[in-house]
């Protein structure tokens, strides 16, 4: 309905329909999948632990704003605009037979803010504090926790998120959308 209304000179020129033509377009956007293909999760946390080594072997600092960008691509939209989760979307699960394991997306982009939070810590380190021995044991922790997703299917957020819903600090809406991962599907 919206797009037709957009067709027409008249409408085009209403600010109120532009708005809502942007914010729908916006919302189709800035959104995180649910559920989420927990192998495509697994290979992008290896691509997070690989790279976070290879800035701390390399020195190569200004990496880290590459994976802020992608923390927080994944953040606000899941694979959509991430580097690193359309590789493993689109070329790393269909090349190696597609397998899915659905899971929950709440605490998966709960998972990836915590991973911005590391990211973020590491470039302000390096770049607004000069103290890179400390960014480089924050991205070595970073690196040590998708070691583990990647490797051993053990999401460290996600448990924290766990912990977060029994203690009643995230609500129980988030926790009805975690119980049923089909809903969404």
């Amino acid at each position: 309905m919206l797009v037709w209304s957009l067709t027409s000179k008249d409408n085009w020129n209403r600010p109120d329909i532009r708005i809502q033509y942007v914010m729908e377009k916006l919302s189709n956007i800035i959104s995180f999948p649910h559920p989420v293909n927990e192998v495509a999760a697994r290979w992008v946390a290896f691509m997070v632990f690989s790279l976070s080594l290879a800035i701390i072997l390399s020195n190569a600092y200004w990496m880290i704003w590459f994976l802020c960008y992608g923390f927080l691509a994944r953040v606000l939209t899941g694979p959509k605009v991430s580097p690193m989760g359309l590789l493993a979307t689109r070329v790393i699960v269909p090349t190696f037979g597609n397998r899915r394991k659905m899971v929950a997306g709440p605490p998966k982009r709960f998972a990836q803010a915590i991973g911005l939070v590391f990211s973020v810590a590491s470039l302000l380190l390096v770049y607004a504090a000069d103290m890179t021995y400390s960014a480089e044991a924050v991205l070595g922790v970073l690196a040590i926790f998708a070691a583990m997703e990647s490797f051993a299917g053990f999401c460290a957020g996600c448990f924290v998120f766990g912990i977060l819903m029994k203690a009643g600090i995230i609500p129980g809406e988030t926790c009805k959308k975690c119980a049923d991962i089909w809903s969404a599907a």
